[in-house]
């Protein structure tokens, strides 16, 4: 087991949520090698306390030093009780304190900065040009995808197909709480 642990949603395998990490990691130059990356699936999982049983023993017995929490916001207008940053927040808070990880653990809610709601690529969609926003969101609006897993691989794959060279634009300030949230797990 590593000092340092990141849960995020998904697996360990390379998913978007890892892969962003990942990358961002690099960018400012962190140890990678410190951190031990565990996927946690669907964010119902978070607020299920026999999902951490793997993790108990190894902060009972002081292996890990830091852990990181980055989960989704979504939209309370979908989920009142786990939806929008202030449920996530409140709920993963009492998770933490219900573990007794309070101490050791920090979280960051992923979502578009000005709105509150969203996931990973809520965020990532925030930090491109309001041009290149609105075209997206007018396909996305116009396509009618109903399913929110299908909207979150669709847009990801805009993204990815338009900005290939440059796949985050990591100087945008939308990245700048991941960015000190990160850093602060090397302090």
């Amino acid at each position: 087991m590593k000092s340092i642990v990141i849960l995020h949603e998904g697996n360990e395998k390379k998913t978007a949520d890892n892969e962003l990490l990942h990358l961002l990691l690099a960018h400012l130059r962190l140890d990678i090698e410190a951190i031990e990356f565990r996927g946690m699936g669907s964010k119902s999982n978070f607020f299920k306390e026999e999902k951490y049983a793997f993790l108990k023993q190894a902060v009972e017995t002081n292996q890990i030093e830091k852990m990181l929490f980055i989960v989704d916001a979504d939209d309370s207008r979908n989920d009142t009780k786990y939806g929008g940053v202030a449920n996530t927040r409140n709920e993963l808070n009492q998770m933490v304190a219900r573990l007794g990880f309070q101490d050791i653990s920090q979280t960051y809610i992923v979502c578009d900065p000005e709105t509150q709601t969203g996931y990973l690529e809520s965020l990532i969609l925030s930090t491109i040009p309001i041009e290149q926003r609105s075209c997206i969101q007018r396909f996305l609006n116009c396509s009618q995808f109903e399913s929110k897993e299908n909207h979150k691989a669709i847009l990801n794959q805009i993204y990815k197909t338009a900005y290939p060279n440059a796949p985050y634009n990591f100087d945008h300030p939308h990245f700048d709480e991941l960015k000190t949230t990160l850093t602060q797990l090397f302090a």
